[in-house]
């Protein structure tokens, strides 16, 4: 069988568009490596992607998250609450996330492969007409017209394709984290979010009354400059942590490792002649907060829609898939991470100095607050003002 799409990897990117293609009439084979998998991942999400891409997410009963509390290296403390101004987000244990997703292409008329490994792409005539991959009976075959690349961050396919280069270590940024289980003191309907001295942060997120996810990563330069199991260690075991667990009985139910791209969305790694790269694998993570579960979700149904005019047209040539990349909303997730990308290099000078001075300023000026705020939360762009007042007063 010929399949109009092949998408490769059923995460949030993949699964949405599985969906959509299937959603109109297309034939899609969707296929994952393992689907028991929980992906290392903080799992915070915006809510918006459950009011406007999947709604049946309300079948997991999320708790939706009202504020934040974020804390700079030497624990000056910045807290927002956006219940009734801003867009909530929820926290979602990517197990059960990314299984509903899955359901969710299956019922629109995906076809789902498990436990299927991509590694290598079938050519014909020096052109890309399918993917291989390894399952438990062996080496198997799927042909496609459109082949979707969505496998992640590890993605054979992705460097194989010629889209892009293998990751280097300081194009990434490594991450542990942890689900736990017991009773604390945290509020659970706040994130808790602290940055660290290094190229890296540490996270508390609660996932429900009983279930926390919890972790810390580094970027960059500082994956070489740190061990990442050494200051998960020293994250989890800091006063400032520990106090939310006093006296309380907590269970680790999961650990896991993972990396991420730290730079932002590879530009010219989108698309070629019938392939279109989306999600992880493409980059469409958050520098700094490392969010991508709602940008990877937007690249997927932008790519959705971009195969569907293609193959309607009977054209899946590189200058029609184009428009994926020229999309407005790629172009404006493109654009927030570049932004995201120039800030980092100065929040983070001589070991986070700017960092604690812009939290310490925000503590003492309400104004200046508003625009700390106004940036990590709402992607606006510091006026030159901004910077200055840090700088002046470091």
């Amino acid at each position: 069988m010929i399949y109009d799409a092949i998408i490769s990897g059923a995460g949030p990117a993949g699964c949405k568009c599985a969906e959509m293609l299937a959603l109109n009439g297309f034939e899609v084979a969707l296929i994952e490596k393992k689907s028991n998998w929980r992906k290392p991942c903080g799992g915070a999400v915006s809510s918006r992607v459950m009011e406007k891409y999947f709604p049946q997410i309300r079948k997991l009963n999320p708790i939706i998250k009202t504020g934040a509390f974020m804390f700079s290296a030497d624990y000056h403390k910045l807290e927002y609450n956006w219940e009734g101004y801003g867009e909530n987000s929820m926290v979602v244990d990517r197990l059960e996330f990314d299984n509903l997703l899955k359901e969710v292409a299956i019922n629109a008329g995906a076809h789902f492969f498990d436990d299927n490994l991509s590694y290598d792409f079938i050519i014909k005539n020096k052109k890309k007409i399918g993917i291989k991959t390894r399952s438990p009976s062996g080496i198997e075959e799927y042909l496609g017209k459109i082949i979707i690349i969505a496998d992640g961050m590890s993605s054979k396919l992705a460097v194989m394709s010629g889209l892009r280069e293998r990751w280097k270590i300081n194009d990434i940024a490594l991450a542990k984290c942890s689900i736990i289980e017991g009773k604390s003191n945290l509020d659970i309907k706040k994130l808790h979010i602290y940055f660290r001295p290094y190229k890296g942060y540490g996270w508390i997120f609660p996932i429900d009354e009983r279930r926390i996810n919890i972790g810390c990563g580094t970027f960059e330069e500082d994956n070489l400059n740190y061990n990442l199991n050494t200051i998960y260690d020293e994250f989890l075991n800091n006063t400032h942590i520990k106090n939310y667990f006093s006296g309380c009985s907590i269970k680790t139910l999961w650990t896991g490792s993972f990396p991420m791209s730290a730079k932002g969305v590879v530009e010219k790694s989108l698309y070629e002649d019938n392939i279109m790269m989306i999600g992880d694998a493409a980059g469409f993570v958050s520098p700094i907060s490392g969010e991508g579960i709602h940008p990877s979700i937007v690249s997927g149904q932008i790519a959705a829609e971009t195969a569907v005019h293609a193959l309607e047209k009977e054209d899946i040539s590189k200058n029609t898939l184009r428009s994926y990349k020229t999309h407005h909303n790629i172009k404006k997730i493109i654009k927030n991470f570049k932004l995201k990308r120039s800030l980092v290099e100065f929040f983070y000078e001589q070991g986070g100095k700017n960092l604690n001075t812009m939290f310490n300023l925000a503590e003492k000026d309400e104004k200046f607050k508003t625009q700390v705020i106004n940036m990590f939360f709402f992607n606006a762009t510091p006026s030159q003002e901004f910077f200055s007042k840090i700088r002046n007063s470091a």
